[in-house]
C-alpha cells in the first residue's frame, strides 16, 4: 500500500505539475484572456534585455554510469556542440551527428527535476572533488540524502571517466594520418584530479569542431542500489574551470547536472540526461543558464522550450530514423526578439509554416544599397566619402590576400582575362584594321585592370572589353574611313570627351540614380550578359568543326584503296618568283627539282615545292572536332564536379575545400595533359612574342591634333555622350551586383571613386591606342565566387556558414601583372588548347546564373506545383503573378539579344535604361505586396510603404490597448482552467517518480 500510495502521489504531481505549465502557455497563446503574458515570457523578458556580451558556445557531454565486474566508471554515451552524437557500441564510433528527438514525458520529468532537486547557481569551485563536496553538503542540508550515503555518492561521482577516443584497428583513408591517443581506452582516474588538461585530451583532433571561447557542460547520469529515490544536482560555476579527464576535449567546464536514482529505470534516467542536454546547447536556454538568477528562472526557460516544441504523431514517423541536420537554422536572434516589448503577447512557435506572427514575417528586408549612394549636395563629396572609407582598410587590402585562396582565384581569373583578351583583341583586329588587335587588348587589359584594382573603391571588380565597346569601335572605324578622318585622332578626343564627362558624373553625385535599379534591372542585365558568355563558348566550340570537319566519307572496308601521293609538276611551272620555295633557298632555278624523290616528301613539303597531292585521302583530318569538344566540356562538367566536392563525404574536410578551391586549375591541368598524350593539332592559345603595335604604321602615342580638321574636336563630344553612358552603365549595374548585401562585404565600396578612375584610365588609353575598359559583369562575379570564406571550425552536422568574401587587392593587381607579362610565358602558355579555355568561359557563364531569382523562376514554368522548391515568395504571391512577372523579364531579355546582335547594339546602354522605365510601369500592374517579393519597392514607394506600416501598427496598438483596458476587471481563476489529464507511467513502482524527492522534505525557498 506505501508503494502504491507513493507512485500515486508522484503520478499526481507530476500531472499538477503538466496543468500548471499548460495553464501557464496556454495564457500566452490567447488574446481574451487578461493575462496576454505568460509568466515565463515576462521573466525571460527581463532576463534576456539586459545588454549583456554574448554567452559562450556550449559543448554538451553526456557520461553514464557502467558496471563492470564489480567496478564503477562513467563512459562517454552522448556530445552535442550543436547536434546529437551518439556513441554506437557496436561500430566502436560516433554515429553521424542528427537532430536530437525527445519525447515529451522525458521534458516534464527534467521540468519537475529542476523543480524538485538541488539548485547552485554561481558556485566557486575549481577542482571536481570540491564540487562535489559542495554538491553533497547542499543535499544533506536540504534533507534530500541522509548523512551516512554520503560518501557513497562521493565515492560515485569521484570515479574514473573512459571517453570515446578509441579507434578501430581498420581505419579508413581521411583518418590516415591523424594521431591516435596513446592510451585510448582510459584516462587519467577523477582520484588524481589536476587542473592541467591531459595529453589525450590536448591531441584530441575534435577540438577543431568546436569554437575557442566554447565552454563545457557535463551531464552524469546513473543508477545505484544505495538510493531509494533520485539525486539531482544543478551547478552553475561562477567561474569556468579545467577539471581534468571530465571532458573529451580540454574544454573548461561551466556546467554540471547530476542525475542518480535507484536500481531499474536507466532507461528514463537517459532520456532526461538526453533533454537536458539538449537544452543546454540550444541557444535560448543557453543563455538563460548564464544568466538565471534562481530556481524559477530556469523553469521559466523550460517552459519557453516547450512553447516551442513541436509533436511528431508516433503513428507517422519511425523514432529510429535519425533525422538530418537542416542546411539553414533560424537565427538565434529571431527567437530571442519575441521578448522585446512590442511581441509580447503573441505566440513563439509558427509549425508547420503557419501564418506569421510578426508584422515582420509579412514583408521581406527592404532593399537597402547603402550610405554610399546617398546625395550628398556637395561638390566631389560623394568621391571624398568614397576615399575617407577606404584608406583605413588600405594595408589590410594587400595583407588579406597572402592566402591559398588566392593563388586559385589569381589563376582561374588570369586564364579568364588572356582568353577574354585575345578573343577581343582579335576581333577589334579585324573590325578595325589592326589599329587595335591582340598586343593592344593584352597591354590595354594589363595597365587599366592593374591601376583599377589599386586605386579603385571596389577592387574586386575585374576590368574588360564588351560587346557594345566593339561595335562602337566598328561603327566609328567605318565612318572615319568613309569620311577620310583620321582613326584614331577622332578616338582619342571621343575618350578625352568620355573622361570629362565622366569626372562630372563623379563631382555632381550623379551615381545616385543607382539606387532606382531594383533587382529587375539587375537581373535582367547580369542575365544577358551571362547568357552572352555561354552562347560564345558554344560558338567558339562549334565552330572548330568547320575548322576540322568529321570525315563523314571514311569507309573502313575500302581503307586498302586509301592513298595520298605528291604528284611532281612541270618544269616549266617553276620560276624564281614562286613562293613555294623553302626559306633556306634564295634561287630556284639553281635548284635540281628533277632529283627530288617525290614520293618521299611531307605534305608540306610537297606543297612548299609546287607539287600537287592526288589520292581519296589527302582531304584526311583526324577527328579534332570531337577531341576539342571532349576537352570542351570535359573542362566544364569536371569543374562542376570538383565545385560540389567540397560538400561531399569523402576525404576531410581541408582536402575537400582544397579541391574546391583549385577546381578549375586541376580541369585545365587534366585536359591539358590528355591534349598532350593525345599528340594531336588541336587549336592552341597564341599569344603575342614581341611588344610592339600589331599595325607597324602607329606608334605607342596618339598625337591629338594634326590630321583632322580642328571642328572634329568638340564635334566629338556627340558620340562621346553615347560612350559615357555605356560605360556608366554598364560600370555601376556591375558594381551594384558585386556589392549585393548577399556577399556579405565589410570594407564598403567606391561608386564614384571607381568611375572616377574609370575615366581616367579612358584618357590614358586613348593617348596610348589602346582599347576602352569597363566592369566585366561575369569575370567579376566568378572573381567574388572564387574568394568566398566559409567557416572552418562548424560544429558536427551543421554546415559551413559563410562568412563573406576575402576583400583584398592583391588577387586583382597580380592577375593583370601575369597578364601584361604574358608575352614572356608564351612558350608555356601555347601548350594551353582553346577548347579547354572556352570550357572555362562555359562555366564562368553558368555560375554567375546561381543565385539570380529570375533563372530559378524561369525553372519554374518547366515544373508541375507539387515538385517546385519551396522559394519565400512562392508563399506570399500567387503563381500565376509569378509567372506574369517572369514573362515580362523574358521579353525584356529578348529584346536586348536582339539588340546586341545588330547594329543597333550601340543604343544598348539605353536600353538598360529603358528596364528601369519597364520596372516603373510595372507599379501599375503589380501591387507594391507582390514586388516587395519578386523584386525590390521603388525609393518613393518604399517609403510611403513605411508609412502605411508605422499607421497599421498604431491602429493595431491602440485597438489592444483598449481591448485589455476593457479586460481588466476580469479575471483568471485557475478553476476554469481544464486540467490536461496525461498517464504518465512511473519511473519504478515501489518508489517515487525519477526525479520527485520527498516533498516534505525538499526547501521550497531553494
Amino acid at each position: 500500500m506505501e508503494q502504491e500510495h507513493h507512485r500515486l502521489a508522484g503520478s499526481f504531481s507530476i500531472q499538477d505539475s503538466i496543468q500548471s505549465l499548460t495553464s501557464s502557455l496556454g495564457s500566452q497563446n490567447t488574446l481574451l484572456s487578461s493575462c496576454t503574458v505568460s509568466p515565463a515570457a515576462e521573466r525571460l523578458r527581463h532576463i534576456l534585455r539586459e545588454e549583456d556580451e554574448p554567452t559562450p558556445t556550449i559543448f554538451t557531454e553526456m557520461d553514464t554510469l557502467q558496471h563492470e565486474g564489480g567496478e564503477m566508471e562513467w563512459k562517454e554515451s552522448a556530445r552535442w556542440v550543436k547536434f546529437e552524437e551518439k556513441v554506437e557500441e557496436g561500430g566502436e564510433r560516433w554515429s553521424k551527428p542528427h537532430v536530437s528527438t525527445l519525447s515529451l514525458h522525458s521534458l516534464f520529468e527534467l521540468r519537475t527535476c529542476l523543480q524538485t532537486g538541488c539548485i547552485l547557481l554561481d558556485l566557486e569551485g575549481y577542482s571536481l572533488p570540491q564540487i562535489v563536496d559542495d554538491i553533497i553538503e547542499k543535499q544533506v542540508q536540504e534533507g534530500l540524502i541522509a548523512p551516512e550515503i554520503r560518501e557513497k555518492v562521493s565515492f560515485v561521482l569521484l570515479r574514473k571517466h573512459r571517453h570515446q577516443t578509441k579507434k578501430p584497428i581498420h581505419r579508413s583513408l581521411a583518418d590516415i594520418g591523424k594521431s591516435s591517443p596513446s592510451n585510448p581506452s582510459q584516462c587519467r582516474s577523477m582520484n588524481d584530479i589536476s587542473v592541467t588538461p591531459s595529453t589525450d585530451q590536448l591531441k584530441n583532433k575534435f577540438m577543431k569542431k568546436i569554437p575557442r571561447d566554447a565552454e563545457a557542460s557535463n551531464v552524469l547520469i546513473g543508477e545505484v542500489d544505495f538510493l531509494d529515490k533520485p539525486f539531482v544536482a544543478f551547478v552553475r560555476l561562477a567561474q569556468a574551470a579545467t577539471l581534468g579527464g571530465l571532458t573529451e576535449v580540454p574544454v573548461p567546464t561551466r556546467f554540471l547536472f547530476v542525475l542518480l536514482g535507484p536500481i531499474g529505470k536507466a532507461k528514463s534516467y537517459n532520456e532526461i540526461g538526453r533533454a537536458m542536454a539538449t537544452l543546454m546547447v540550444d541557444d535560448l536556454f543557453s543563455d538563460v543558464a548564464y544568466k538565471a538568477r534562481d530556481r524559477e528562472d530556469l523553469i521559466a526557460g523550460i517552459d519557453e522550450f516547450l512553447d516551442e516544441v513541436i509533436v511528431l504523431p508516433p503513428g507517422e514517423w519511425d523514432p529510429k530514423i535519425r533525422i538530418e541536420p537542416p542546411k539553414k537554422l533560424p537565427s538565434a536572434e529571431m527567437r530571442k526578439s519575441v521578448f522585446s516589448l512590442n511581441e509580447l503577447g503573441q505566440p513563439n512557435g509558427n509549425a508547420g509554416g503557419g501564418a506569421a506572427s510578426t508584422e515582420d514575417e509579412d514583408m521581406p528586408a527592404p532593399h537597402e544599397l547603402g550610405e554610399e549612394l546617398k546625395f550628398t549636395g556637395r561638390f566631389c563629396g560623394g568621391l571624398w566619402l568614397d576615399i575617407k572609407r577606404k584608406v583605413p582598410w588600405l594595408f589590410s587590402d594587400f595583407y588579406d590576400g597572402f592566402h591559398i585562396q588566392s593563388i586559385s582565384a589569381v589563376l582561374f581569373i588570369y586564364l579568364g582575362c588572356i582568353t577574354n583578351a585575345i578573343t577581343f583583341g582579335g576581333l577589334l583586329g579585324d573590325a578595325t584594321d589592326n589599329y587595335q588587335g591582340v598586343m593592344e587588348s593584352f597591354l590595354g587589359t594589363a595597365l587599366a585592370g592593374a591601376v583599377f584594382c589599386l586605386f579603385s573603391g571596389q577592387p574586386l571588380i575585374i576590368l574588360s572589353s564588351t560587346g557594345p565597346i566593339l561595335i562602337f569601335e566598328k561603327l566609328l572605324y567605318e565612318f572615319s574611313i568613309n569620311n577620310e578622318i583620321d582613326y584614331m585622332e577622332i578616338r582619342l578626343w571621343i575618350g578625352l570627351h568620355s573622361c570629362l564627362q565622366c569626372l562630372i558624373l563623379v563631382a555632381t553625385d550623379a551615381s545616385y540614380i543607382i539606387k532606382y535599379m531594383t533587382r529587375f534591372t539587375e537581373e535582367g542585365f547580369s542575365s544577358l550578359i551571362s547568357f552572352i558568355f555561354i552562347s560564345d563558348a558554344l560558338k567558339k566550340m562549334m565552330s572548330t568543326f568547320n575548322y576540322y570537319p568529321i570525315n563523314r566519307d571514311f569507309k573502313p572496308d575500302y581503307i586498302t584503296s586509301y592513298r595520298c601521293d605528291c604528284q611532281a609538276p612541270d618544269e616549266v611551272a617553276f620560276n624564281t618568283s614562286s613562293p613555294l620555295g623553302l626559306e633556306n633557298i634564295s634561287d630556284y632555278s639553281m635548284f635540281n627539282f628533277t632529283a627530288l624523290d617525290w614520293s618521299q616528301l611531307t605534305k608540306k613539303e610537297c606543297l612548299r615545292f609546287g607539287g600537287s597531292l592526288v589520292g581519296k585521302s589527302c582531304k584526311y583530318v583526324p577527328d579534332l572536332a570531337m577531341l576539342s569538344f571532349l576537352l570542351f566540356f570535359g573542362t566544364y562538367s569536371m569543374t562542376i564536379s570538383l565545385k560540389k566536392f567540397k560538400s561531399s563525404r569523402y576525404f576531410p574536410t581541408k582536402c575537400r575545400g582544397l579541391i574546391a578551391d583549385f577546381s578549375i586549375i586541376i580541369s585545365i591541368l587534366v585536359f591539358c595533359a590528355l591534349d598532350y598524350v593525345m599528340s594531336l593539332e588541336t587549336p592552341k592559345l597564341h599569344v603575342p612574342t614581341q611588344i610592339k603595335p600589331t599595325r607597324p604604321d602607329r606608334g605607342w602615342i596618339v598625337m591629338p591634333l594634326g590630321k583632322n580638321p580642328w571642328w572634329m574636336c568638340v564635334a566629338s563630344f556627340v558620340p562621346a555622350l553615347l560612350v559615357t553612358i555605356l560605360i556608366f552603365m554598364d560600370q555601376q549595374i556591375t558594381a551594384v551586383i558585386v556589392n549585393r548585401k548577399e556577399n556579405k562585404l565589410k570594407k564598403g565600396c567606391g561608386y564614384h571613386l571607381d568611375l572616377f578612375w574609370v575615366g581616367i584610365l579612358m584618357a590614358v588609353c586613348s593617348f596610348m591606342g589602346l582599347p576602352w575598359y569597363v566592369a566585366a559583369t561575369v569575370i567579376s562575379i566568378a572573381h567574388i565566387d572564387s574568394l568566398k570564406m566559409e567557416s572552418e571550425s562548424s560544429a558536427p552536422g551543421e554546415q559551413p556558414q559563410f562568412l563573406g568574401v576575402r576583400e583584398q587587392r592583391f588577387t586583382g593587381i597580380l592577375v593583370f601583372v601575369l597578364t601584361g607579362v604574358s608575352v614572356f610565358l608564351a612558350p608555356v602558355l601555347q601548350y594551353i588548347p582553346m577548347p579547354v579555355l572556352y570550357g572555362v568561359f562555359l562555366y564562368m557563364g553558368v555560375a554567375s546564373l546561381h543565385g539570380i531569382q529570375f533563372w530559378e523562376r524561369m525553372k519554374l514554368y518547366f515544373m508541375p506545383a507539387k515538385h517546385q522548391p519551396d522559394f519565400v515568395f512562392l508563399r506570399h504571391v500567387p503563381l500565376r503573378r509569378v509567372h506574369l512577372f517572369t514573362l515580362v523579364q523574358i521579353i525584356c531579355l529578348a529584346v536586348l539579344w536582339i539588340l546586341k546582335s545588330t547594329v543597333a547594339a550601340i543604343i544598348f546602354p539605353v536600353m538598360i535604361l529603358g528596364l528601369m522605365v519597364v520596372r516603373k510601369m510595372l507599379d501599375l500592374i503589380f501591387s507594391q505586396h507582390d514586388l516587395a517579393w519578386l523584386d525590390d519597392i521603388l525609393p518613393e514607394k518604399d517609403k510611403k510603404k513605411k508609412e502605411d506600416e508605422k499607421t497599421k501598427k498604431e491602429k493595431k496598438k491602440a485597438k489592444v490597448d483598449e481591448h485589455n483596458n476593457s479586460d481588466e476587471e476580469l479575471k483568471c481563476p485557475k478553476d476554469s482552467l481544464p486540467s490536461v489529464k496525461i498517464p504518465l507511467e512511473p519511473m519504478n513502482p515501489s518508489v517515487r517518480p525519477a526525479c520527485c524527492p520527498n516533498p516534505s522534505n525538499a526547501d521550497p525557498s531553494a
